[in-house]
């Protein structure tokens, strides 16, 4: 089995997959910002027999250098770590740009002098406003505007891969999410739609629908089964779409929201379309049906009260 390094470990996605993971045997490292209790001790030593974690910024070369020489080498790194989102691009964008394009350019040079393979997490924004199927060859056929901040640090990423693997041979695969929801997804007014929704609605908060959007939602425990298997069927160069196989609008996904929890539907404020925000999602992930064996487990409802389920246990709610 590859030994593994899962950056941005303490994340939503990234949480999860070294979990599954570590259930499938794989033995694994993981990284992200905050000090844990199973973390390695650099300069003081450390308490632990085997410490699987380390604190680093992979924005700093440094860091995350130090990271591969005492805790690797490593086979694979899956690159989770990025600061995710729309608005919170907008809102942190130096952090974003460093973390996104220089934390990712980072890793991208050491991969180039140690070889070790990389599956790297893009984003569907990186599809901009494309009217049509998201087909991942779309976006070598089709010049895309891209929408946003979070949008070109992304896309940004997918090029210095596809750079450094013309030019030094790297080995890589990128995945493209859409729109992952479920439990293990904490509350921030960053968050997936899904996420703030449901947590406004248990709190009796209101929330704003803008009308005009449709998506799919992939049930996050199937996102990470479907990385996963990445680790045991690696095709250096590819790229995945993975997210769901029902399209239903941000309305309908408010309405399912109301009924699961019995919130009042008073909270709910409609608006029109959201600037620069992508209107219409429709995916194609025949490829990672193909190749990983992306299944979707849970329709939108059942997925949204295994969800509701576990945020009223998180939060302490009736």
């Amino acid at each position: 089995m590859p030994r593994i390094l899962v950056t941005g470990g303490l994340g939503t996605v990234g949480a999860g997959l070294v979990h599954e993971l570590r259930r499938r045997g794989n033995p694994v490292v993981s990284c992200d910002l905050s000090h844990q209790p199973d973390e390695i001790g650099f300069s003081l030593g450390t308490d632990l027999a085997e410490p699987l974690y380390a604190r680093c910024d992979v924005g700093e070369f440094r860091q995350l250098e130090r990271v591969l020489d005492r805790m690797g080498p490593f086979d694979l790194v899956f690159h989770c770590a990025a600061e995710f989102g729309r608005w919170n691009g907008e809102d942190f964008y130096e952090t974003l740009w460093r973390t996104n394009v220089i934390g990712t350019k980072n890793l991208i040079r050491l991969q180039e002098q140690r070889g070790f393979r990389l599956v790297h997490f893009s984003s569907s924004e990186v599809y901009g406003d494309f009217p049509d199927l998201m087909v991942e060859q779309v976006m070598d056929d089709v010049e895309i505007k891209q929408l946003n901040d979070y949008a070109m640090t992304k896309w940004v990423n997918e090029m210095q891969i596809r750079n450094s693997g013309l030019q030094y041979g790297t080995e890589s695969v990128v995945v493209r999410l859409f729109n992952t929801y479920g439990p293990g997804e904490h509350y921030s007014p960053y968050r997936s739609v899904n996420c703030r929704f449901l947590y406004c609605a248990l709190h009796g908060l209101p929330w704003t629908v803008f009308r005009g959007h449709s998506r799919t939602s992939t049930f996050l425990a199937d996102t990470v089964r479907t990385v996963a298997n990445l680790a045991d069927n690696f095709k250096p160069g590819e790229t995945y779409n993975i997210g769901g196989d029902a399209m239903h609008s941000i309305e309908a996904l408010s309405d399912v929201i109301l009924n699961i929890t019995g919130a009042d539907p008073g909270l709910v404020r409609y608006r029109d379309s959201e600037i620069l925000t992508t209107k219409v999602k429709r995916v194609d992930t025949s490829k990672s049906v193909r190749d990983l064996d992306h299944r979707n487990t849970y329709n939108l409802e059942d997925g949204m009260r295994l969800t509701a389920d576990w945020m009223r246990a998180v939060y302490h709610l009736p």
